[in-house]
C-alpha cells in the first residue's frame, strides 16, 4: 500500500501534466477554430457539392486527389483533422476519400516536414512525405474495398442543408475566413502578430455571421459546432490524459533499447510509441532527433514519425466514434502494417546504400 498510492499519483501527475499540456498548445488557436469549420461544413455546405468531388459515387481519379490536395493544403495536426474529418464524413464522402482526408492531413504538415528534413535529414523527411500521401490513399481504397457492400447500401444521415448544389458567395467568404482563422493561429510567426490577425479575422467572421447569413443559417452553424464539440472534445482529453499515464508506466528507455536494430518488432515498438506517447505536431521531431541520437535506428524511427499523427491514443478513440468499432479497427490495423512494414523495409534500403 506505501508503494501503491505513489505510484498511482505519479500516474496521476502524469495524466493531468499532459492534458495541461495538450489544452494550453492545442484548444485555442487549433480545436476551437477546427470545431467550427467542421459546424459550417455540416450545417452551409450543400450535400451534393461533398459529393460531387469526395462521394461514394464519385470517380476515383477525382475523389482520391481531391482527398489529398485537400488534407495537404489544410496540414493541419492530428487532433485538428478529426472534427473536420467528422464534417466531412457527416455531409457525405465516402468512406475511402475521407479515410484519405483523415491520414493525410496531420502527416504531410508543411512546417513538421520541412522541420525534420532540417533537424533529421532529407532522406527521412522525403520517405515521410511521399509514404504519408501514398498510404493515405492506398488505405482509402483498401477500406473502400473492404465495406463496398455497406457503403452501397448505407445512407449518412445529413444535417438540415441551406441552399442549392451550389455554395452562395457569401458562405465561401465565410469559411475562408473561418480557415484563415486557423491558418495565422496555428502559423510560426510572432505572437503578437499572430493573435492581432486571429482577433481581426475572428471579428470579420462574427460580423459575417451576423449580417451574411440568415438567422437559421447561424443557429445551424452552431449547434452543429456544438454537436462535434461534445463529440469529439471529451473523447481527445481523455485520450491525452491516458497517454500522459502511459508515459509513467513506459519510459522512453525502454523504447530506446528495443528499437535500436532495425526489425519488425523494433519497427512495431516504434509504431506504438506513436499510440501511447502523443506528441504535439512538431513536437515529435526533436523527440525523434533525440532518439535517433540515442541509437534508435532509422526504420523505427520513420515507422514512429509515420504513425504518431495517425495512431496516438486520443486519434483511436474519436474515429471509433465516428466510425464505429470495425471500421476502425481495420483503419487502426492498417496503419500499424504498413507503418511498421514501410519502416523496416526503408531501414533495409538505407543499409544497402551504405
Amino acid at each position: 500500500m506505501d508503494k501503491l498510492l505513489p505510484f498511482v499519483l505519479s500516474l496521476l501527475r502524469g495524466g493531468w501534466a499532459s492534458a495541461l499540456d495538450y489544452l494550453s498548445a492545442h484548444v485555442l488557436m487549433c480545436l476551437v477554430p477546427a470545431f467550427f469549420i467542421a459546424g459550417a461544413m455540416s450545417a452551409l455546405i450543400p450535400k451534393e457539392a461533398v459529393t460531387k468531388y469526395l462521394g461514394r459515387e464519385a470517380k476515383p481519379w477525382i475523389a482520391y486527389p481531391a482527398a489529398a490536395a485537400s488534407g495537404f493544403l489544410l496540414a493541419v495536426c492530428s487532433c485538428t483533422i478529426l472534427p473536420l474529418f467528422a464534417g466531412i464524413w457527416r455531409r457525405g464522402a465516402g468512406l475511402g476519400p475521407a479515410i484519405t482526408f483523415l491520414f493525410v492531413g496531420p502527416a504531410v504538415n508543411i512546417l513538421a516536414l520541412t522541420y525534420t528534413g532540417g533537424l533529421i535529414g532529407m532522406d527521412i523527411a522525403v520517405a515521410r512525405a511521399v509514404l504519408a500521401i501514398g498510404f493515405g490513399v492506398l488505405i482509402g481504397l483498401i477500406m473502400a474495398w473492404i465495406f463496398r457492400r455497406e457503403e452501397a447500401n448505407s445512407s449518412i444521415a445529413a444535417a438540415s442543408v441551406v441552399g442549392s448544389a451550389g455554395i452562395e458567395g457569401r458562405i465561401v467568404g465565410f469559411f475562408a475566413l473561418l480557415v484563415a482563422i486557423l491558418l495565422v493561429g496555428t502559423a510560426k510567426i510572432d505572437a503578437s502578430w499572430r493573435n492581432g490577425g486571429v482577433a481581426l479575422l475572428a471579428v470579420s467572421a462574427v460580423a459575417t455571421a451576423n449580417w451574411g447569413l440568415t438567422r437559421h443559417e447561424s443557429k445551424l452553424w452552431l449547434e452543429e459546432s456544438w454537436r462535434f464539440i461534445k463529440q469529439i472534445f471529451p473523447l481527445l482529453i481523455g485520450g491525452v490524459f491516458l497517454a500522459g499515464m502511459a508515459k509513467v508506466i513506459v519510459p522512453p528507455e525502454v523504447v530506446r533499447s528495443v528499437a535500436g536494430n532495425n526489425t519488425i518488432i523494433a519497427n512495431l515498438v516504434g509504431v506504438l510509441f506513436g499510440v501511447f506517447m502523443y506528441f504535439p505536431t512538431l513536437m515529435e521531431v526533436p523527440i525523434a532527433r533525440m532518439f535517433l541520437d540515442l541509437g534508435m535506428a532509422k526504420g523505427p524511427l520513420l515507422a514512429y514519425l509515420l504513425a504518431d499523427p495517425e495512431l496516438s491514443l486520443q486519434s483511436i478513440m474519436v474515429t471509433h466514434k465516428i466510425m464505429g468499432g470495425k471500421k476502425n479497427l481495420v483503419y487502426v490495423g492498417l496503419v500499424t502494417v504498413l507503418t511498421t512494414l514501410a519502416g523496416w523495409i526503408f531501414g533495409m534500403a538505407l543499409a544497402l546504400l551504405r
